[in-house]
């Protein structure tokens, strides 16, 4: 009986283990598997710090908005 009463106990904790071990086992492979040959870098030039290399396509990055001359952007809310 007390036997039984332990084993009830780890269930929920070898639940617990089980998941999280099935959750880093996906992670791992889905960054493994993600297609990207070339990981990029970060390099500074001018003072500014620029993302170089890896898998970010320029041409699917939505427009930057153009500004509007009647705004005030010194104005913090």
């Amino acid at each position: 009986m007390a036997l039984a009463l332990r084993v009830t106990a780890l269930l929920p904790l070898a639940g617990a283990v089980a998941t999280a071990v099935a959750l880093t086992g996906a992670a791992f492979f889905t960054v493994a598997h993600a297609g990207c040959a070339e990981t990029g870098r970060f390099v500074e030039r001018d003072g500014v710090v620029e993302f170089v290399g890896g898998c970010v396509d320029a041409d699917r990055l939505p427009a930057v908005p153009p500004r509007v001359e009647n705004a005030r952007y010194d104005v913090k809310p």
